[in-house]
């Protein structure tokens, strides 16, 4: 969005009315949340995930905020699903303002050895081959039309690296450096920038550990709830960000 400082409203930065949001894994968790606070704030939204059935139910309670909604299954880390995807939003839609990469896998290997070939393609495809293929597309679009803001969900696993998580590490560290890429191949009409997620209690949770679930590990002492993401979304998708771009915001509570 190349909005000057002088257009923002001030009574609601954080506004998106008339704008189109793409969120991928917009099914659940961190995606969840952020599809229900954009069309809160005003938007219409396209909802990708693999799972069609649950991509619809949570159009459906956009639905019931009074935006509409467009639920699609997509495989991310496959160029043809991608570029479907795209296909699809624009035709229903006509744009795409704003697009969120959220869609995300961190399966652990039994070692980095032991890793398989298929295991670390799967993990690089989705993490950072569909990011790539949906920034470079709609982010050209963009560029050539009214503009618009790209953000990148990314990991605190790209800048603390655990064992055993080697491509997932990897793959988002390479997502960190594509908002640079972008930002200047496609600016000043279109802003991109990161967030890095920290631990959240999302569905992913259940899986961990008792150390890792106390959030002790973290100046906040405390993994975060998944709305707690919302706000520096919003901020990044709003023309509050007008002047952001390129940048790199940790959402971990200040984890190590």
């Amino acid at each position: 969005m190349n909005t000057s400082p002088s257009s923002i409203a001030v009574a609601n930065p954080f506004a998106l009315t008339g704008k189109v949001a793409l969120i991928t894994g917009g099914s659940r968790g961190l995606g969840r949340e952020m599809v229900l606070a954009f069309a809160r704030a005003g938007a219409d939204v396209v909802i990708a995930s693999r799972k069609l059935e649950a991509c619809e139910s949570v159009a459906r309670e956009v639905e019931e905020l009074g935006r509409q909604a467009l639920a699609i299954s997509t495989h991310v880390g496959r160029w043809d699903d991608v570029d479907a995807l795209v296909e699809a939003a624009y035709d229903r839609f006509g744009t795409v303002d704003i697009l969120v990469n959220n869609a995300g896998m961190s399966p652990v290997a039994p070692s980095s050895e032991e890793t398989s070939e298929e295991l670390f393609d799967k993990v690089v495809a989705v993490n950072l081959k569909g990011p790539f293929r949906l920034s470079s597309v709609i982010g050209r679009r963009m560029a050539d039309g009214t503009g618009g803001s790209i953000i990148n969900i990314s990991s605190s696993g790209a800048i603390f690296p655990a064992p055993f998580f080697g491509p997932y590490a990897a793959a988002k560290a390479g997502l960190n450096a594509l908002a640079g890429v972008f930002a200047r191949e496609y600016g000043p009409k279109v802003r991109v920038n990161t967030i890095s997620a920290g631990p959240f209690l999302t569905d992913i949770a259940k899986s961990w550990g008792d150390d890792a679930r106390s959030g002790l590990r973290s100046a906040a002492g405390r993994p975060g709830e998944p709305g707690e993401i919302v706000t520096t979304a919003l901020y990044l998708a709003s023309s509050a960000s007008s002047y952001t771009t390129s940048s790199f915001i940790r959402v971990d509570g200040g984890l190590y």
